[in-house]
């Protein structure tokens, strides 16, 4: 066989390739980041032929000896944290912590590494910061340092080998975007980059079983900066978000191979770092007695975790044009079927009214089980009717006006039973009554006759 010589450009931003030079990559738009690569063909196709086959184990052997067995986690001590990632660190894994600048992550891996007990060392690596300036933070925090070994390099072949020495049970990588590996001739924060780093730090952590967590930038559109390939190498992908008005953040997970994706965890910020937020439905409701129409109260569920929303609806007359919907914290489709829904099967007629709804607290909601609290809210707001703020509201509302079943539908009436609620407008069913007094709601005309009769 004849060996074919090629020669090729390589963008060393993008990983682009192209037959001929140019002076800038058409895929990414860098200027003088196309690289000349020769390829032996060949070469290429007969490397690997000499290969040692893999090992195969089979899953019916005697768990004693399986080594991958044991998915014993290492325990935050940080409940909200824990509950976000399924109960804990799993050794082993690669975890993705992302957020807005300035919104924590350093904070929060600074805590979760000094609250981490565990007999070996809790490695923190920075390109970012200088050892005088992670100190001053974990200072100010007032974490234990006792077991926290501090690394200022962004190579990470110098990384790796000095975790080989340490052999830590966690390294927090601050942040992987400044880290490099000598194996890619591109710059640091490439993504070329990024995607090596990444692949080399997930084989030192399955390979010694030691659990990462790297700390990612994000870009303006709010995604991670980096390859998409990112997410996919990682184990588990969290972000912390927050709103501007609000001193609270929100630790959500969109991917976690060893757990719920479903889970919240709640904080808020102060000058000592985050605390977590053992009643997260104080958050969200008012204690008030403001008596104001077009506000109802109902329960979601996150998880396993039930906690107490309130919803607000305005709804006045369209002054010009089409009328309006708008919403905030809740789908604007699904609140163009509610008002559609309440205009033909009630009484109410929203033609030319316009609708804004706002979810108090800044939460985004997705939870079919507030669709009867939030009809509730706009036919309150129209007929200046106002709700009592000890009732809570819980129902799905179906394109007919049927009021069908939610989930959980006891471990809400629980929630809002243990807060203080004296009355439960739910879908028509049997329930164990405590002290709320339970009112059914088959369709969402009855629901309007009520208020009206009220």
């Amino acid at each position: 066989m004849i060996s074919k010589i090629q020669t090729i450009f390589v963008c060393s931003s993008c990983d682009a390739q192209f037959s001929k030079w140019n002076g800038r990559c058409l895929e990414c738009g860098g200027w003088g980041t196309l690289q000349r690569q020769t390829i032996d063909e060949k070469t290429s196709k007969q490397a690997g032929i000499a290969a040692s086959p893999a090992a195969v184990i089979d899953f019916s052997q005697d768990k004693e000896k399986s080594k991958d067995n044991d998915l014993a986690r290492l325990v935050t001590n940080i409940n909200e944290v824990d509950r976000v990632l399924g109960g804990g660190i799993v050794p082993g894994s690669l975890i993705l912590l992302s957020g807005e600048p300035g919104i924590g992550k350093s904070t929060i891996v600074a805590q979760i590494a000094s609250a981490l007990k565990t007999e070996s060392p809790v490695v923190y690596v920075s390109g970012e910061e200088s050892f005088a300036q992670v100190k001053n933070r974990l200072q100010r925090l007032g974490c234990t340092t006792g077991h926290i070994k501090f690394i200022n390099e962004t190579n990470v072949e110098k990384i790796i080998a000095a975790l080989s020495e340490i052999k830590p049970a966690l390294v927090v990588i601050d942040s992987i975007q400044t880290a490099y590996t000598a194996a890619v001739p591109s710059e640091a924060g490439s993504i070329n980059q990024i995607r090596a780093s990444a692949v080399q730090f997930l084989e030192v952590a399955k390979r010694n079983n030691i659990a990462f967590i790297l700390i990612g930038h994000i870009t303006k559109d709010g995604q991670i900066a980096g390859p998409k390939s990112l997410e996919h190498i990682v184990d588990t992908v969290i972000y912390l978000e927050t709103e501007t008005a609000h001193d609270y953040r929100i630790l959500r997970a969109t991917k976690n191979r060893f757990g719920s994706i479903n889970e919240l965890g709640l904080f808020t910020m102060t000058g000592s770092g985050f605390k977590e937020i053992s009643n997260p439905s104080a958050v969200f409701i008012d204690p008030g007695e403001q008596k104001i129409s077009g506000a109802v109260i109902s329960c979601i569920i996150e998880g396993t975790r039930p906690f107490l929303v309130e919803a607000q609806a305005l709804v006045s007359k369209t002054v010009f044009g089409y009328p309006q919907r708008k919403a905030s914290g809740f789908d604007i489709n699904r609140l163009q079927i509610l008002t559609a829904v309440l205009t033909k099967r009630t009484k109410i007629n929203l033609t030319n009214q316009d609708v804004i709804l706002n979810i108090v607290g800044g939460l985004k909601i997705n939870d079919p089980g507030i669709d009867l609290a939030i009809c509730l809210a706009i036919a309150s707001s129209l007929l200046n009717q106002v709700i009592s703020r000890k009732t809570i509201v819980l129902g799905e509302v179906g394109l007919g006006g049927e009021v069908r079943q939610v989930s959980k539908l006891e471990q809400r009436l629980k929630e809002a039973e243990k807060l203080g609620f004296e009355k439960a407008m739910i879908p028509a069913k049997k329930v164990k009554e405590g002290r709320l007094r339970v009112k059914n709601i088959t369709n969402v005309s009855e629901l309007v006759e009520h208020l009206t009769n009220s």
